[in-house]
């Protein structure tokens, strides 16, 4: 089944977080499901979210998902700007509404590097941190 395109290529929130995905290494850009999904060898970030039982919603349509380390969701979950996605939610992931404020660049970057780092290859984290 093909799933209808779910962004704007040219939605200045989805360029940054291209932008950002994008840096790391080993990273590229797949659409599944509709949406753009930041990959080495698996998933590390998407960008949108879904509302379970509702696809047709677009709440979280201009939203950052990510996998969150275990000792910070509880604590970002604290913060109204977060949330559970649907289907990617049960799997520990996190969605960042990008639209409740300003977004806060710097911040996304962090929470990709932490999504990154749990979902990339030994080789790639060691070729980010040399990096630094």
């Amino acid at each position: 089944m093909t799933h209808p395109v779910r962004f704007d290529d040219d939605d200045p929130m989805l360029r940054q977080v291209r932008e950002l995905a994008l840096a790391f290494p080993g990273a590229a850009e797949k659409v599944s499901h509709g949406r753009p999904q930041f990959v080495t060898t698996k998933v590390f970030a998407v960008y949108g979210a879904t509302v379970k039982g509702d696809h047709h919603s677009t709440r979280w349509a201009r939203s950052l998902q990510f996998l969150p380390d275990a000792d910070e969701h509880e604590a970002l979950l604290g913060d109204a700007r977060f949330f559970v996605p649907a289907y990617w939610g049960p799997a520990g992931w996190l969605g960042l509404d990008l639209t409740a404020g300003d977004p806060d660049w710097d911040e996304a970057r962090e929470l990709l590097d932490m999504s990154y780092r749990r979902t990339a290859t030994a080789r790639l984290v060691a070729e980010l941190d040399a990096r630094s």
